[in-house]
């Protein structure tokens, strides 16, 4: 009889939590999802900054040139393209110029890039980082150029590098003898309370 008892509770609770499923999903309201279909597109809708180009290469210059190109784009998005900041990738690569107003889907923009090639030979590759209202929120636009070696910069670099290399000499040199003296120092000193 209790047997019985269990295996009637069992089943009734079975169809309950049946049927409290059933209940749940009945509660889901059809205007509820389109809302959320509606939220869910509008976070869809970025400005997009679609560059004429993403990399320019200033060619072959002398070492201490400095030298410019513009850089022009196009929102390809839904909204207005709002460029909250653009940053070089060293002190050597500048931007400049960029539109502070919104730019309107479809229209163009531009900013300017200014790279001072001084103490940086041969061939080098920055980032200019534009931070944006777009979907990934950083968009990035390469510079390179690469700069034939100024005989008297070189010149320069050369020494400076010399005279560091010897004052690193000079102090490993100084410390090995520290470390001896102190090793052979405390040596002498052990020695030294001894009663022979």
């Amino acid at each position: 009889m209790i047997r019985k008892g269990f295996i009637l509770l069992g089943a009734m609770s079975l169809v309950l939590f049946t049927s409290c499923k059933d209940d749940a999903s009945k509660k889901v309201k059809s205007e509820n999802v389109a809302q959320a279909a509606e939220r869910d597109a509008q976070s869809k809708n970025f400005a997009v900054m679609s560059f004429e180009k993403t990399e320019h290469d200033f060619g072959t210059i002398d070492e201490g040139d400095q030298v410019e190109t513009t850089v022009k784009f196009t929102n390809t998005g839904s909204t207005p393209l709002l460029i909250s900041n653009i940053k070089g990738s060293c002190g050597c690569t500048v931007p400049n110029d960029w539109p502070r107003e919104p730019i309107a889907p479809g229209a163009e923009g531009q900013f300017t890039v200014k790279y001072n090639s001084t103490n940086k030979p041969n061939l080098k590759t920055n980032t200019v980082t534009v931070t944006a209202n777009t979907e990934k929120g950083r968009e990035i636009f390469r510079i390179k150029a690469f700069a034939k070696p100024n005989p008297e910069l070189e010149a320069k670099r050369a020494k400076a590098k010399a005279e560091r290399e010897a004052r690193m000499k000079v102090q490993q040199e100084a410390q090995q003898k520290a470390a001896a003296t102190k090793k052979t120092g405390v040596i002498n000193s052990s020695h030294e309370g001894h009663n022979h």
